[in-house]
């Protein structure tokens, strides 16, 4: 399949990867900024541009990989194209690409992505949507070929879906970076937790998160509570969040 990939950040650097390494034909990477269309580019053998008024015409697949609020602004510009036109965003309505042009879709790929972390798609979740069922299956067909889990959902699952995984990774991620604050002022490295982290991903991989909950919160240990938030005094952020969570835990023990 001939495809364009508008787009050169966390998520287009990924797919474009894995969609040459599964045989497809990536003719352009676009960019705003040509030296990060041709640092992927370059990577697959394909053509580095960054006007959109350059896009080939003739593609079969155009995904559209960029921030949120400038979509509709890459699709307006593919008002003419014959081929499909799919975003990756789990939160932006497939009806902002069709107003547009075509033939629209959705390629969701639900996973967090760092260009100096390779992944395997193959066990990443590919949410796919089509305004069509002809073009639903060609999404269906291409996303089987990387991946060994995809699911057909409509624009409010996903967006419940995207709400669920911002609580699941981005959250977490933050608390880590939190728990690293804590630890270097008091000369203490991040790997010790590194462990722990790794164990309690590991739980929820068979059971229930709420069935595996450990801590002062569920325990309804308050004098270890105050104790740790008479220690964040200084960090009166950080003295709310851990309050505010350690209540929500509590919650669940009525």
């Amino acid at each position: 399949m001939k495809i364009v990939l508008l787009g050169s950040g966390n998520v287009a650097t990924h797919l474009a990867k894995a969609l040459k390494a599964n045989g497809e034909d990536v003719l352009q990477i676009y960019s705003p900024n040509l030296e990060n269309a041709r640092s992927l580019a370059n990577q697959l053998s394909a053509e580095a541009v960054d006007d959109l008024s350059h896009i080939n015409q003739d593609a079969e697949l155009y995904i559209i990989s960029v921030k949120d609020d400038v979509i509709e602004q890459v699709a307006a510009s593919l008002a003419h194209v014959n081929g499909l036109v799919v975003h990756t965003s789990g939160t932006t309505d497939i009806q902002v690409l069709a107003s547009h042009v075509k033939q629209a879709g959705v390629f969701y790929p639900l996973q967090t992505f760092s260009k100096a972390k390779d992944v395997s798609f193959l066990n990443i979740p590919l949410c796919i949507e089509a305004t069509d069922q002809t073009q639903l299956s060609m999404l269906r067909q291409l996303a089987s070929k990387l991946s060994e889990k995809v699911y057909e959902l409509d624009g409010q699952k996903r967006k419940v879906l995207h709400l669920a995984a911002v609580f699941a990774c981005n959250f977490p991620n933050h608390l880590y970076a939190m728990a690293n604050e804590i630890l270097q002022e008091n000369d203490l490295d991040f790997d010790i937790i590194r462990p722990l982290i790794a164990e309690t991903a590991d739980k929820v991989m068979s059971n229930l998160p709420e069935n595996v909950q450990t801590g002062p919160a569920i325990r309804n240990d308050e004098t270890t509570m105050s104790k740790h938030l008479g220690m964040l005094e200084s960090k009166p952020e950080m003295k709310h969040i851990y309050q505010t969570l350690s209540d929500s835990i509590k919650l669940t023990l009525k």
